[in-house]
């Protein structure tokens, strides 16, 4: 097995790092589908959580640069989410 030197090793260690960081967000943010989404170029791009569970979330959709800020924008939707019932805020 040959370890990758370079550009490479770089790329793999990103890699292993966001997948790090992607499963902590996931145990945190359970109502929420989070994923790292790809650039024209298939660099990896911004950090994106769907909304799974309207009770957890308000916008359907979040996307933010990095994942410090993603988890920040999640816990604001949490709060705006406790503010009441999803058929409340949603008019239904």
């Amino acid at each position: 097995m040959t370890i990758p030197g370079g550009e490479n090793a770089a790329r793999v260690r990103q890699h292993r790092t966001d997948d790090d960081l992607l499963a902590a967000l996931r145990r945190e943010f359970t109502g929420h589908r989070i994923w790292r989404s790809t650039r024209y170029d298939d660099k990896p791009g911004d950090w994106v959580a769907t909304l799974r569970d309207p009770n957890v979330g308000v916008d359907p959709t979040v996307i933010e640069q990095t994942p410090e800020e993603l988890r920040e924008r999640l816990i604001e939707e949490r709060r705006r989410a406790q503010g009441g019932p999803a058929a409340e805020r949603w008019g239904l």
